[in-house]
């Protein structure tokens, strides 16, 4: 039996969670098969039940992964002073729009996740509501309970839009509602709701 390096496992096991996120943000979470997450990974599909229990398993730990990912993002914004105003642009950029692969979890996948199990859900859950509590923090000075109505306004608002800008066809209207996305969730994070 071969020995592998301390770390092999953890080494492995991060592998196949990169190779599934970037699939199933890609192509979505019930198009992408097993033996092609273990393909590209370029392991056999035996060794999966070494890492994990199932699909749904493996999916639990690509959503809690990838949006820690993202949360980490807007903690560094936060501790950097990044205005709010260049998260949103970033977040609603056509660069973001055409890399679904590296993008965000949520807006890739939010609309299969609401059919998985409890567990799944809550996995999601908790973490969305981990980076809206972020946002929250990055509004304009209100009280909280107004920067929290803010921030899940302008997360539902840049999520959805960067939904619609990935699914017409037709680029110019993509372009417009991406920018008329900008426009809508700053004036959101400001108090202006139109």
């Amino acid at each position: 039996m071969a020995r592998y390096d301390k770390g092999h496992r953890d080494t492995t096991r991060r592998h196949i969670i990169d190779v599934a996120s970037s699939q199933f943000r890609e192509s979505g979470i019930a198009a992408v098969g097993l033996a092609g997450i273990m393909a590209e990974a370029g392991l056999t599909n035996g060794a999966f039940y070494t890492h994990f229990a199932s699909k749904e398993d493996l999916v639990r730990a690509v959503l809690i992964d990838a949006l820690e990912q993202r949360e980490q993002r807007h903690k560094d914004n936060l501790a950097s002073d990044v205005a709010l105003e260049a998260t949103i642009r970033d977040y609603l950029s056509p660069r973001h729009r055409d890399r679904a692969g590296a993008g965000c979890p949520t807006a890739a996948l939010v609309a299969e996740i609401a059919r998985h199990p409890k567990a799944t859900r809550d996995a999601f859950t908790e973490k969305t509501s981990e980076i809206i509590a972020l946002m929250a923090a990055r509004m304009p000075e209100c009280p909280a309970a107004e920067r929290r109505r803010r921030a899940i306004s302008v997360y539902a608002t840049m999520v959805g839009a960067l939904q619609l800008s990935r699914a017409v066809s037709d680029r110019q209207l993509s372009e417009e509602i991406l920018a008329n996305a900008v426009g809508s969730a700053l004036a959101l994070a400001n108090g202006r709701f139109p």
